[in-house]
């Protein structure tokens, strides 16, 4: 059962939501049933949006002060579709994935301009995802969560 988890990781089965570097998701992404919920985050630079997906999974988008979304974290019964939550960083996600070769296990990619930890099991998967690069000042990764 192990050995499917970066199949699952590929697999395409949720709505559209934002990619990362790109702008935050329109409010109706998360299909049927879906809802959004913006946050400022007291004394940090950048704001959540928490969409709840209609299989009632959570999407957090990090968006910085100039709008673009620096990172996601994703928890739910399903995976959300990562082609579309990475954008244009899909496929460096895939290049680090294919770099694990055979590895078992949860995810965890470090690359240059993208950083990737994903895990889980079926009806229980979460991961999140930042762009290194867009950060804002004084935000590390831990923050996404």
């Amino acid at each position: 059962m192990r050995n499917h988890v970066v199949p699952l990781l590929l697999a395409l089965s949720s709505p559209a939501f934002a990619g990362l570097g790109g702008n935050p998701a329109p409010v109706a992404v998360g299909g049927p049933g879906a809802s959004v919920a913006q946050r400022l985050v007291p004394a940090r630079p950048y704001t959540v949006r928490d969409i709840r997906t209609g299989d009632g999974g959570t999407i957090r988008e990090y968006v910085s002060a100039e709008g673009k979304v620096f990172g996601v974290a994703w928890a739910g019964p399903t995976m959300p579709d990562l082609r579309e939550l990475f954008g244009e960083q899909f496929e460096e996600f895939r290049e680090g994935v294919r770099a694990r070769r055979n590895a078992r296990g949860p995810v965890s990619i470090a690359r240059p301009n993208l950083v990737v930890q994903s895990g889980g099991h079926m009806r229980a998967f979460r991961g999140r995802a930042w762009l290194p690069q867009l950060l804002p000042a004084g935000v590390s990764g831990d923050e996404i969560k």
